[in-house]
């Protein structure tokens, strides 16, 4: 019989591109989503394989009906924005920590296998040391920093108290096709791209020396699947990256060459809650995942914007 999934924010950027390749691997996949930030369309092509609950996980009778009979749990679920987390902590910290917990609770009691739990590099803070290490203290700077870091704290609690196998996984900048580039709140590459392919304006927050160490989404598949079997993963935090830091001038420039256009950049000031430099190690993850990066952010930007012009056509 095969295994059982519930990937929680599957109509999600992330969630989507793991529901596929889990439903590749052969596996049974519930969805559950509230659909706040998911799309449904994200999933239109694979729909009648899959069970989508539209539902709520900070509604505790959701967080248990969803969980029944369920092997494994991939926690994507979020309000994924530093900037929404600053205008609305209280609605995030209901997303971010409440459904979390909703989870963990009912995974315990329904017995579930093993619990991944997408957590984020945005626990670090500003720190001057790179690259950012496991054993660095968190230090958030946002309400979602927060969020994303207490239900890391929960999961690997759960494991200590509960014997309830968690594994939180520190994403670093994911990017690739399938991002949303309309959101106020939408990541840099998709948001760029978008404006380059149009000819307008980019907005730079800060000078744009910036750095984030960009994550293709493929890197961030392999690193849940692994998760999901490494022996020696549970109660573990590991980072997920490329150890590869690029500013964002350093961005516009890639893009500009991909796109073969000149772009238009306007430089304001930075966000609150933003951090200035960000770049994984790791080395951790390699040892306890079996976690190596296959796609650079070159190859990965390039694959990003081939979908981005496939689908303006």
């Amino acid at each position: 019989m095969a295994d059982r999934y519930l990937i929680t924010g599957g109509a999600g950027f992330i969630g989507s591109h793991l529901v596929k390749h889990v439903l590749g691997d052969g596996g049974n996949v519930r969805v559950v989503d509230n659909l706040s930030t998911g799309s449904a369309k994200r999933l239109s092509q694979i729909r009648d394989s899959v069970q989508l609950v539209t539902g709520d996980l900070a509604d505790n009778s959701v967080a248990a009906e969803v969980v029944k009979d369920v092997d494994y749990v991939l926690h994507q679920a979020a309000v994924p924005s530093v900037q929404r987390s600053v205008v609305d902590p209280v609605g995030t910290n209901r997303s971010n920590v409440t459904a979390t917990l909703n989870l963990l609770e009912n995974s315990r009691k329904a017995g579930v296998r093993r619990f991944v739990y997408a957590a984020s590099s945005s626990a670090y803070g500003d720190t001057e040391v790179l690259p950012k290490s496991e054993e660095m203290p968190a230090n958030p700077l946002s309400p979602y920093a927060l969020q994303k870091w207490v239900g890391e704290r929960y999961c690997k609690l759960y494991h200590e108290l509960y014997g309830l196998e968690t594994v939180s996984l520190r994403y670093f900048n994911v990017f690739g096709p399938g991002q949303d580039p309309y959101s106020e709140y939408s990541a840099v590459i998709p948001k760029f791209t978008t404006k380059l392919l149009a000819k307008e304006p980019i907005t730079v927050y800060g000078d744009g020396e910036q750095s984030r160490d960009f994550t293709y989404i493929d890197n961030v598949i392999q690193a849940n699947l692994l998760a999901l079997r490494a022996p020696n993963a549970p109660g573990e935090v590991c980072n997920i990256g490329c150890g590869q830091r690029v500013s964002l001038n350093q961005l516009i420039q890639i893009l500009e060459e991909l796109l073969e256009v000149r772009a238009q950049v306007t430089y304001a000031s930075a966000k609150p809650g933003d951090v200035r430099h960000s770049l994984a190690d790791i080395t951790k993850a390699t040892r306890v995942l079996g976690y190596v990066p296959k796609i650079d952010i070159e190859e990965g930007l390039r694959r990003t914007v081939e979908a981005l012009v496939k689908s303006n056509d």
